[in-house]
């Protein structure tokens, strides 16, 4: 047996508990159990509260009600994501959805916004409705929230992401790799004090990237200058005004590159409302492939993810008969050269 297939069985092997060990745990009937969670009959607080407390202890979920002890399938399958206004997000959507009604399933789809307390509230609806299982863009908290998933039998597929601490199958791209050829093609065009606009370092896509960036000015040795490097949050308004942080340094840089698409547009609107040019003043560069890439003037370069095809894979991973043994998946990324970067050539004074 191989030593993930080991550790998920791990995290799987604890019992699901029942109505009736969460009435003996708490010291009441199994008709006062049934009261408190079907809301039906008089319960006194004090003893509503305990039931509930030691159902939380004992990973005990009410919708097992009235459906016997054993999961039974529902034939759906949850998706949460972070922002389903990001294209990124939703043709990862898209491929989950095809894929999923071409095996007979149906989704739940959820959107966290990034948010870890949102991000519990979405597990636990998706636990309740008995899913078969989650795709998810983790938060990269909620640990013991997957955990009790996991052990309720519901399988999970992590995207983009992984949790350090559980060991979850996930479709991903090599995100160092990807932002290290990223950063060494601006390189490669002469630049020297290249923006960095990345994303959250809890997050390990935006602490890879992050690594990437820095490992192909050690290749080449390039000093980084740590003014140029910003990671922020995913929101429009937050990236907008880290991307002028990077513009407004007394030396600003010659390119910029942005960790994702958001990222990507609130760079290019600071740029505009700083009055510079693209790439004539500024060179950019960013992850992902979205419309609007092709028709801003000029068309940006981009570092692009099979998007669909990830959500594919996470589907097909999420329903196999082999769950247990499966392990993560790495999908390749495309480096697409458009007009928005050019070679750099410093000024020499008159």
């Amino acid at each position: 047996m191989s030593e993930s297939k080991s550790a998920r069985q791990q995290q799987r092997s604890v019992k699901q508990a029942t109505m009736k060990d969460v009435a003996v745990a708490a010291g009441v009937g199994l008709g006062t159990v049934s009261r408190v969670f079907s809301k039906q009959g008089k319960v006194a607080e004090s003893t509503r509260h305990r039931v509930e407390e030691t159902a939380r202890e004992l990973n005990y979920h009410p919708s097992a009600i009235g459906r016997g002890l054993k999961r039974q399938a529902t034939d759906n399958i949850g998706l949460i994501v972070a922002d389903i206004s990001n294209n990124f997000y939703g043709e990862f959507a898209q491929g989950v959805l095809a894929t999923a009604k071409s095996m007979g399933r149906h989704v739940i789809l959820c959107a966290s916004g990034e948010d870890a307390e949102s991000e519990k509230e979405y597990i636990d609806l998706l636990v309740e409705q008995r899913v078969d299982g989650i795709i998810a863009f983790p938060t990269g908290h909620n640990v013991g929230a997957w955990q009790s998933a996991l052990r309720l039998g519901i399988n999970i597929v992590f995207a983009d992401r992984t949790i350090d601490e559980l060991n979850i199958p996930s479709v991903l791209i090599d995100n160092l790799a990807a932002a290290r050829s990223l950063t060494e093609y601006v390189l490669a065009l002469g630049h020297r004090r290249i923006g960095y606009l990345g994303g959250p370092s809890h997050l390990t896509s935006g602490r890879l990237r992050t690594e990437g960036f820095r490992r192909a000015h050690a290749d080449m040795g390039v000093e980084v200058d740590e003014q140029l490097v910003v990671q922020t949050r995913f929101t429009r308004d937050t990236a907008y005004a880290s991307a002028l942080r990077l513009l407004v340094v007394e030396e600003p840089p010659t390119a910029l590159i942005a960790s994702n698409n958001v990222l990507g547009e609130a760079a290019l609107t600071a740029i505009r409302d700083r009055r510079l040019r693209v790439p004539e003043d500024i060179s950019v560069v960013m992850f992902d492939e979205v419309p609007w890439a092709k028709l801003v003037d000029p068309p940006i370069t981009v570092l692009s993810q099979p998007v669909w095809q990830m959500g594919q894979a996470a589907t097909r991973m999420i329903l196999a008969p082999d769950y247990e043994n499966l392990h993560s998946l790495m999908l390749p990324t495309e480096l697409t050269l458009r007009a928005s970067a050019r070679p750099w050539y410093p000024r020499v004074p008159v």
